[in-house]
């Protein structure tokens, strides 16, 4: 063959390789994977709604597969937690957790000093013996102030006691900070989904500020049970 015809058909080939890689690189990409779909319709319809579903370590009273999810993001210092762990929290409690319709769930949001980290860490403490609530429900009841030694740590390891817990493994879990870092996550992922203050509740993803009255919760409540 005469091989002044092989440098034209080179080039012509050199050219259909360089038209398809130009028309390959303007097609989109495909999704790496079927959840990476997910991930973004999930993100579309509410930013954050990952972090307000029950997790494994969450402390809930009542059943997980309830159809409502309450979740508080509260401070064991806060005054107004304390006002709606005395009231609205205790009419949901007997309305809507014991009869299965909703699940309760206490998420830390400490911000108002070291004794609001202190009691939750103890709190936690108290969670590995089974006794959580009973813990949550006795720092409520012993609030005196904020920041003036109530949940001094001589106290809290005092409330253990008198809450008969294991006081050596109370002590041990306690002093150690073991802890210090899920409330300092937990506070963060609160700021994440939008709370600036407390209590901060989530019912089904919607949030009620502050301690409202047993009437604000019971209708949106009521309202997601109809769905």
């Amino acid at each position: 063959m005469d091989q002044k015809f092989l440098i034209p058909s080179s080039i012509i080939l050199a050219g259909v390789v360089i038209a398809l890689a130009v028309l390959y690189s303007k097609i989109p990409s495909a999704p790496s994977s079927t959840s990476d779909v997910k991930s973004a319709k999930t993100s579309d319809v509410f930013p954050g709604a990952e972090a307000l579903r029950i997790r494994r370590d969450d402390f809930v009273l009542g059943s997980p597969a309830a159809k409502v999810a309450i979740i508080e993001y509260g401070d064991f210092q806060c005054p107004f937690c304390g006002r709606f762990f005395q009231t609205t929290e205790k009419e949901i409690i007997e309305k809507y957790v014991k009869t299965g319709k909703a699940a309760f769930l206490w998420r830390d949001f400490a911000f108002l000093g070291e004794e609001s980290f202190r009691a939750a860490e103890a709190a936690r403490c108290a969670g590995e013996q089974g006794k959580f609530w009973e813990y949550h429900d006795y720092l409520f009841n012993g609030q005196r102030g904020e920041n003036e030694g109530a949940f001094s740590d001589q106290n809290l390891k005092r409330f253990a006691k008198e809450l008969k817990l294991d006081e050596s493994k109370f002590n041990s879990c306690f002093d150690s900070g073991k802890y210090r870092k899920a409330v300092e996550e937990t506070s963060n992922t609160g700021r994440a989904v939008g709370v600036n203050g407390t209590p901060a509740t989530f019912v089904n993803g919607q949030l009620i500020s502050g301690a409202q009255p047993f009437a604000v919760f019971q209708k949106i409540i009521d309202e997601e049970l109809k769905k």
